[in-house]
């Protein structure tokens, strides 16, 4: 069974940056994709940030400011966030899609979420 879990939340000042961190544990073949959401008080998930293999893509509310990244011999997935904002507080979220062989051994497909890390950027 695949597990993420993210780290590195908490608070920063606008202007500032913070560096969240996503290690995937348990059995699994490979990694399809890896993704970053977020989701302000009020409102809903926001994907924000994609990696898979050399296709990167973001959210326009994070381009330019956010970079994520992953370290492939050590599956864990980053996010760096820069000139943060106040906007920018929400539960940041991290999800991958993951090929695993199951007890038959066929080889199956998994969406995994982390549970969460809170982000609060003040002015």
């Amino acid at each position: 069974q695949v597990q993420l879990v993210e780290s590195g939340g908490g608070c920063g000042q606008a202007g500032g940056a913070l560096r969240l961190s996503c290690p995937a544990s348990g059995n699994f073949n490979s990694i399809h994709t890896m993704r970053w959401y977020r989701q302000a008080p009020g409102k809903q998930r926001e994907l924000i940030a994609t990696i898979s293999g050399s296709n990167i893509q973001y959210a326009d509310s994070v381009r330019g400011r956010f970079t994520v990244s992953e370290d492939i011999f050590t599956n864990i997935l980053y996010l760096q966030m820069d000139r943060l904002k106040p906007e920018d507080t929400a539960v940041y979220y991290c999800n991958g899609g993951f090929y695993y062989a199951g007890a038959d051994r066929v080889t199956r497909f998994s969406e995994v979420w982390g549970p969460g890390t809170l982000v609060t950027v003040s002015s």
